[in-house]
């Protein structure tokens, strides 16, 4: 079973930067593909970005390209999010989740393992 701990979270005006980490523990985090979701209060929980199990490919959705990037670093078991050109609509509550399948989906029920969330605020 695989735990998920997200930080990094905050208050920050628009064009603005952050970085969210996801911290793993307790299974191998080499054999998950890992994506980052968020959810607004009232609306259902969204894809943002995914990386596969190597990290040579990654995935975004349309509203976060050109302004997120994901990374991992399978020696330190992390996964992060670089925030860049934030936006108020970004606010939400940003979740890590793993998948360890192969695939490639974006639908929230491929991932098995979730983490707490962390909140972003974007502020105009």
């Amino acid at each position: 079973q695989v735990q998920l701990v997200e930080s990094g979270g905050g208050l920050v005006q628009a064009g603005g930067s952050l970085r969210l980490s996801c911290a793993a523990s307790g299974g191998t985090f080499s054999s998950y593909a890992m994506g980052w979701f968020r959810q607004a209060p009232g609306q259902e929980r969204e894809f943002a970005a995914r990386i596969t199990k190597s990290g040579a490919r990654t995935y975004y959705a349309d509203s976060v390209k050109g302004r997120f990037t994901i990374s991992r670093d399978n020696a330190n078991n992390t996964v992060y999010l670089q925030m860049n050109s934030l936006k108020p609509e970004d606010t939400s509550v940003y979740y890590c989740a793993a998948d360890p399948t192969v695939s490639g989906s974006r639908n929230p029920a491929a991932y098995a393992y979730w983490g707490q969330g962390t909140q972003v605020t974007v502020s105009s």
